[in-house]
């Protein structure tokens, strides 16, 4: 790799290139020019699907990040749509359906192109926190709650499991559990419902952080912000202020007022990436003792490994995947996955998020991911914690709330909710299959030559999208050359997202418009190249 073989900064902006992003300052400008009905402040995935369905019901709404969207939480999950097996020893079976309302409604009408099924198998071994009969009760139990849509749930031969994942460890299995959930991207979906805010009205800005709030006679009517890209101080008012900040949602209570109760407790989830052995087709969700369960996921071509659970205390902003973590999360992926899968040179990278729970005793293994509402002395609101399966139901129960709170305008007369679709898509919906082959079979496509590989990556991560970058690609022929021979994506993608996808620092596109970081291959060299291309925006 080396600006010897190829050079991207020689592509500039084609004149063709519609719907040009503003840069910063316009966006700032934006901001700053008039009062919104919704100031929403926290751009992971609950602050995002609120931002999109407010804009969508017609409302003036803006939504700031003090890092990237999805930049904490939104990007450290499994990367799982499911319904909450373990949910069902709880009795909380209504809980479970209504999760797989969600999934189903995500997977199938709102977000098809970057959501996919994926078979998961519950290896039951002698001595284990779980019998066979137990557990394939609980999967016909599971697939009922989801009518059935990804099969019925049974017990599988341990052989035949053997035949789909290679690396599925034998020694004392007597008997496999199969169910289906859904898996995806976590960063890319995020991005996609950024932008589907911004198409329907939403101003955004990612970088910008909230110094301090605003008041007038004691009720919020917006926030300062610095822009921690270049020091710019701005300020944006608006009727509501939303704290969305996930796990610094108290320390934005806090500036609302001082002596605010904590009103949340934060979990610590690591996992772990490693290059694969063997081609897998399902994946393996392990009992670890009565609640916790451990995944191995194959996952961009990789497998995903995780997750750990344990309170935490520390700065959100520290939070990291430890020698510990990392010791703990391979002893017990061993329980069900072979020894030479888990090799510890096999692993590209480790990343760590929290999860907010509501605040009170416990152990947090077995807290259920309720969603915590709560409205603050100066009438600011609070919403945290839930699952990445329900985002959408959750934008949804804000805005329902939002409807509701006594005192609050919201600018124009409006019903806030009279005009959201019940299963509205994200951008680029398509059918992935159909995105890849045309990317394939179109003459003098600039992707031809990089196989399916490319093709399959840019229709599963943008769908019918993936149909600009190509045209980028072949209007910059450099631009279709990959960031590194190991990885899919190619140079179109670091223009598109910073074009068009709010990237400013190397993080943003090697850590969540691309997958290079996890992967391991965000080499000293690609990272100077797209500053560089980040510069010439």
């Amino acid at each position: 790799m080396g600006a010897a073989r190829h050079d991207p900064l020689a592509a500039t902006r084609p004149a063709a290139y519609s719907g040009e992003r503003p840069d910063r300052a316009a966006e700032r400008a934006e901001l700053t020019r008039s009062t919104f009905d919704l100031l929403v402040i926290g751009g992971g995935i609950l602050g995002i699907s609120t931002a999109w369905h407010a804009a969508q019901s017609g409302l003036r709404v803006a939504l700031v990040d003090a890092g990237d969207f999805a930049g904490a939480t939104s990007s450290a999950s499994t990367k799982l749509l499911h319904g909450g097996l373990r949910y069902l020893q709880t009795g909380a079976v209504r809980l479970v359906a209504e999760n797989h309302f969600e999934r189903r409604a995500v997977t199938r009408q709102v977000a098809p192109h970057l959501a996919r099924p994926l078979t998961f198998y519950l290896p039951v071994y002698r001595g284990g926190p779980h019998g066979a009969a137990k557990l394939g009760a609980g999967v016909f139990a599971y697939s009922a709650l989801s009518g059935f849509g990804d099969g019925v749930g049974h017990l599988l031969n341990p052989a035949k499991a053997r035949m789909a994942v290679p690396e599925l460890r034998t020694e004392h299995l007597k008997a496999v559990a199969v169910y289906g959930d859904s898996q995806m991207n976590d960063s890319r979906m995020a991005l996609m419902t950024v932008r589907a805010a911004v198409e329907s009205g939403a101003a955004v800005l990612n970088h910008a952080e909230v110094t301090a709030l605003r008041t007038v006679r004691g009720r919020v009517c917006g926030a300062d912000l610095r822009d921690r890209l270049d020091g710019t101080e701005f300020g944006v008012a608006a009727h509501v202020v939303l704290n969305a900040t996930g796990p610094w949602v108290d320390h934005l209570r806090r500036m609302e007022h001082p002596g605010a109760n904590p009103s949340i407790r934060l979990s610590k989830g690591a996992h772990l990436v490693l290059k694969r052995t063997a081609h897998w087709r399902a994946a393996l969700a392990t009992p670890i003792d009565r609640y916790r369960i451990t995944f191995a996921v194959p996952w961009e071509d990789m497998l995903l490994l995780g997750t750990t659970d344990e309170a935490y205390e520390g700065d959100p902003g520290e939070v990291a995947a430890n020698r510990r973590d990392i010791t703990q999360i391979l002893d017990e992926a061993g329980v069900s996955v072979r020894s030479d899968q888990l090799r510890p040179e096999l692993i590209t990278y480790a990343f760590a998020g929290l999860r907010v729970l509501p605040g009170g005793p416990g152990d947090t293994a077995k807290a259920r991911r309720e969603t915590v509402l709560s409205e603050g002395r100066g009438g600011m609101l609070s919403v945290a914690g839930g699952k990445w399966t329900t985002f959408r139901h959750i934008g949804r129960t804000v805005m329902a709330k939002l409807a509701r709170l006594p005192g609050y305008s919201l600018g124009a007369e409006r019903e806030p909710l009279a005009n959201l679709p019940r299963r509205l898509p994200l951008p680029g919906i398509a059918n992935p299959h159909a995105v890849a082959h045309r990317l394939l079979s179109d003459g003098g496509s600039p992707l031809t030559d990089l196989g399916a590989d490319t093709a399959v990556h840019l229709a599963t991560h943008y769908g019918s999208i993936a149909f600009d970058i190509a045209r980028l690609a072949g209007e910059h022929p450099e631009l279709a050359e990959r960031l590194h021979p190991d990885a899919p994506e190619i140079w179109a993608q670091v223009v598109y997202a910073r074009d068009m996808e709010w990237a400013a620092t190397p993080d943003d596109v090697l850590r969540r418009r691309t997958t290079l970081k996890i992967r391991g291959l965000d080499t000293p060299e690609i990272r100077a190249e797209v500053q560089a291309l980040l510069d010439r925006r």
